[in-house]
């Protein structure tokens, strides 16, 4: 029998849950912060980025920053973590064929990759002109950790994470490249710690575990059984290698106008990007998160542990970008947050090895009841989003 997770206090859950008035988004989302006027911190940022950053600054002051990191030897100067979709992609591609850098982009493999995401990682190295490294863990390893992450965290795509952030640092490390370029500050933008919320940068020796891994890192996989040699493809180097190279983590949106739509249009013209032709299921969108048969699970998950689905997070963005009223933004979320994603769900259940009834099990385990109640046998939200910012 699956053991019940206490989803709440795991994660710090406030007991009543509120709406942003601006946006979607709920006080459910970890380490999402509101005012006294009952507006969330990622609207709050939004805002702040409106009014108060001079873009033509900013600007200066990356090209400043590339200066330093410039190298005239032909050698790589900075490192993209990118799976071929639009915000990397539009990073690296800039960075190359606007500011002159040498960008090296990095990827880490997706869990089982769609058709469309392999098309447009190959896209992006061939229209785009820009080099790839891929890592790729091994399979069985690869597919032992994303059961255990989903029974354990609630989320099956935490490997795909741990890799996703170390690996860059490995390559780092082994080509001596001490620049490493993200797009968006995930934590800022979509509602979360706020830290680094007026700075380019990130610090890998703190943010990483409690942003990133739910402050359960892959060395303390070892406690729930898994040898240390195999980890050792998820695991950063140590913070004094890479303070040998004097690495730096920096944010594009931090210099650059981030607007997720506009990154679509981009990588459309320049490195060959392809949007679904169907929307994503969970969400109205087609060009974001495309190429992972199990991303949908991530989402769901989401909207299992705080009542936050995929359909929620890309409407809030684009309510602050200004692309969606609030209005708009609520009837999405009603219409798809929380859909199942059945498309790949057998495809799923094969890949961690693991029966219906057990699925269900664990999915059911991370229900927390401030969120959930059972209605004539059916799960139903107690709290839902309206168009006054009031829960019903």
């Amino acid at each position: 029998m699956v053991e019940f997770k206490n989803t709440k206090e795991r994660y710090n859950l406030p007991d009543k849950v509120v709406y942003c008035k601006k946006c979607t988004v709920s006080n459910q989302r970890p380490r999402i912060t509101f005012d006294e006027h009952g507006v969330c911190s990622a609207c709050n940022f939004a805002d702040y980025k409106k009014k108060h950053i001079d873009w033509k600054k900013r600007e200066q002051e990356l090209v400043s920053m590339l200066d330093r990191f410039r190298r005239d030897d032909g050698n790589y100067d900075v490192i993209v973590p990118c799976s071929g979709g639009k915000d990397a992609a539009y990073v690296a591609h800039e960075l190359k064929h606007k500011y002159g850098m040498n960008p090296l982009t990095v990827t880490w493999a997706p869990h089982l990759y769609t058709d469309i995401g392999f098309q447009n990682l190959h896209n992006m190295t061939r229209k785009g002109d820009l080099a790839n490294v891929l890592g790729t863990p091994p399979g069985r390893t690869h597919r032992k950790l994303t059961k255990l992450a989903f029974e354990i965290l609630g989320d099956p795509f935490q490997p795909f994470i741990y890799g996703q952030t170390n690996f860059p640092l490995q390559m780092a490390e082994r080509y001596k490249i001490p620049l490493i370029m993200y797009g968006e500050n995930g934590e800022v933008e979509y509602g979360g710690d706020m830290k680094n919320a007026f700075k380019a940068t990130r610090d890998y020796k703190t943010d990483h575990k409690k942003h990133y891994f739910s402050n359960l890192g892959p060395e303390d996989l070892v406690h729930h059984g898994i040898k240390a040699e195999d980890l050792v493809p998820y695991m950063a180097p140590a913070n004094e290698k890479l303070e040998e190279i004097g690495l730096e983590i920096h944010f594009y949106g931090y210099y650059k106008k981030w607007i997720p739509q506009e990154n679509y249009y981009y990588c459309v013209e320049n490195t060959g990007f392809q949007a679904n032709p169907i929307r994503s299921e969970g969400t109205y969108s087609k060009y974001a998160s495309l190429d992972d048969k199990i991303d949908g699970f991530h989402y769901y998950l989401s909207f299992i542990k705080f009542g936050l689905g995929r359909a929620t997070s890309d409407s809030a963005h684009e309510i602050r970008d200004g692309h969606l009223t609030r209005e708009e933004g609520v009837a999405l979320v009603e219409k798809f947050d929380g859909e199942f994603p059945a498309k790949y769900f057998q495809t799923f259940l094969e890949y961690c090895d693991i029966t219906e009834e057990y699925f269900w099990e664990v999915i059911n385990s991370w229900r927390s009841e401030h969120l959930w109640k059972k209605v004539e046998g059916e799960w139903k939200l107690r709290h839902k989003i309206s168009a006054t910012g009031i829960d019903d």
